[in-house]
């Protein structure tokens, strides 16, 4: 058992501390060379093969810098990095002292790019290309060392994670279902509850702000507490639900030992949790419409219903249609409800992709098959995504 000591929080922190040094530096590193690059131009024309070789070599040097710092396996040597970002240092002072100043149009922007650049690069692009080789491998606990990396893996992956088992024994077709049947459900109530509060507090009213609040608190709470607290009211013997249950003479419920319920118990913590976010966002579209409109429809005879389907539906459309996008990608993806309240069970009744994807990779250290089961999910996303914006044309409106 490892015991957390202050030595050891301070050595711990010592670790995190140089890892953020490191990226300063070499994004310090990245933005001297940038502004070279844009701003700075041979003295005289015959400098000009040097001067631009130097600025090639000086890219690779840092490229190579990059990648033996954050991406390499192995730990480089302490001499070789130190006399990689010496030669870089100095290329850079001679490329200065051997340039005079220019003016450009682009050289701010790519100044100002270039950070989130990094990080698009290194916690999505180089993640996310690394996904894709890891499925085409046979990485599992006993060849993580050394996994073979070929085609025939890659074929072998993706055909058992659509014929095989994606955890104990659940499958993959039966997961889907009940994952879209937890997204629909929970995206169907999020955006009818959102839609309803958000019209009742566009309305004007007293302590409109306190009300916005309080409802907004749900979505506020970290998830994770947010989870375990509700886990408790479903308790059989003394959570909420089975208490107001009994209060009117009904009998409780097993709501975390019965697989139906267990789902139920699932759904109605996350439509809680997530009703706050898309009334925000609903509301902020809701004050976005000018009043004119709505007086317009009023002269023209339009009762409140009519104003809200040609009026305020319309009008909400670039709005809602990323909202709801967003809801159903992170409601898919929701893995916080469903593993700190059932953990998937009973019987694997309450998993989802993402939940039998976890365990397909930490439960069971199918690695390779968990990379391919992830793209799967990903490329599902993905088309929904595209469907659902060709058939809403919730998009329209930004590029007439």
């Amino acid at each position: 058992m490892i015991t957390l000591t202050w030595q050891r929080i301070i050595d711990s922190l010592g670790i995190i501390g140089e890892f953020l040094i490191v990226i300063v530096l070499l994004v310090a590193l990245l933005e001297a060379y940038l502004y070279l690059v844009f701003y700075r131009k041979p003295r005289q024309k015959w400098m000009g093969v040097f001067f631009y070789g130097l600025e090639v070599i000086d890219a690779a040097a840092l490229v190579a810098l990059f990648y033996l710092m954050l991406v390499a396996a192995k730990t480089p040597s302490a001499t070789l990095l130190q006399g990689g970002a010496l030669f870089f240092v100095i290329s850079l002072v001679v490329i200065f002292l051997l340039s005079t100043r220019r003016t450009t149009k682009l050289g701010l922007a790519y100044l100002l790019i270039a950070p989130a650049f990094l990080g698009i690069l290194f916690l999505i692009l180089y993640p996310f290309g690394y996904e894709i080789y890891l499925a085409f491998t046979n990485a599992a606990l006993r060849t993580m060392r050394h996994p073979a990396f070929g085609l025939q893996y890659g074929l072998t992956n993706f055909k058992d994670v659509f014929t095989g088992t994606v955890a104990h024994k659940a499958t993959f077709w039966e997961v889907l279902i009940r994952t879209i049947l937890w997204t629909v459900i929970n995206v169907f109530f999020h955006v009818t509850g959102g839609m309803v509060l958000a019209l009742l507090l566009n309305r004007p009213m007293k302590l409109r702000g306190l009300y916005r609040t309080l409802l907004v608190f749900p979505w506020a709470i970290p998830q994770t507490i947010a989870a375990m607290s509700l886990r408790n009211e479903f308790n059989y013997m003394y959570g909420f639900f089975n208490v107001m249950l009994r209060g009117v003479g009904l009998q409780p419920i097993s709501w975390l030992q019965n697989p139906h319920w267990a789902f139920v118990a699932v759904v109605i913590s996350n439509i809680w949790l997530g009703i706050p976010f898309m009334m925000v966002i609903i509301l902020g579209g809701l004050q976005s419409i000018s009043k004119e409109y709505y007086e317009a429809a009023e002269m023209d005879g339009a009762n409140a219903w009519h104003q809200f389907w040609n009026v305020t539906m319309p009008l909400l459309r670039p709005v809602l249609t990323p909202a709801i996008i967003l809801g159903s990608v992170w409601t898919f993806n929701n893995i916080n409800v469903i593993y700190l309240i059932t953990q998937g069970g009973p019987q694997e009744r309450t998993d989802i992709l993402v939940t039998s994807l976890y365990k397909a990779a930490f439960s069971f250290y199918r690695y390779g098959f968990s990379a391919a089961f992830a793209l799967v999910i990903f490329v599902f996303l993905l088309a929904f995504a595209l469907v659902y914006l060709r058939i809403s044309g919730g998009l329209k409106a930004v590029y007439e």
